[in-house]
């Protein structure tokens, strides 16, 4: 599986509910990346997003411990169990972790490449992401070039695992 986000240099992702800072291009990236594909989010992620309706052209997974929780066009499990037999269905590579933070922290196990959007800032923030950079399993495998918007300095980074599962 894979995961897709934008960290600043703390590897912070968000402050009271929102995104850090956006950014075009890293958007365009992230659509690039995610269409016609699987996208796993928590329910406060979607609530972030406009109308708090799901991604269009993608399967959209929500994970909400709420029950009774329901969205149109959208596939909603509550538990850890729940949400990995509903990804059965689909190819590893096919599907994507967009966050927020607690559903990073679930599914960083099961993912072998992360798609990070490095921003050089230090933001205010409430909610970060694992530092790949400090994980001895995880190594840099591309490296975009750095770019500007206005005045942020922002490189898009490859992430592998090292020991993929299966090759222990």
């Amino acid at each position: 599986m894979n995961l897709i986000v934008a960290v600043d240099n703390n590897w912070a992702i968000g402050c009271r509910g929102g995104l850090l800072v956006r950014i075009p291009n890293d958007h365009k990236n992230f659509r690039n990346k995610t269409v016609g594909k699987v996208v796993v989010l928590g329910r406060k992620t979607l609530e972030t997003f406009p109308q708090k309706m799901p991604l269009a052209g993608r399967t959209n997974i929500i994970l909400s411990t709420d029950t009774g929780y329901n969205v149109k066009d959208a596939d909603v499990v509550h538990s850890e169990e729940e949400l990995l037999e509903e990804l059965k269905k689909y190819n590893d590579e096919e599907v994507y972790i967009i966050g927020g933070e607690r559903v990073y922290n679930l599914m960083l196990p099961y993912c072998d490449t992360a798609y990070v959007t490095k921003i050089d800032h230090d933001y205010e923030a409430d909610s970060y992401f694992p530092n790949l950079d400090l994980m001895e399993d995880w190594e840099i495998v591309d490296e975009g070039e750095e770019q500007t918007y206005f005045d942020i300095a922002y490189q898009f980074i490859k992430y592998e695992r090292t020991n993929k599962k299966g090759e222990e």
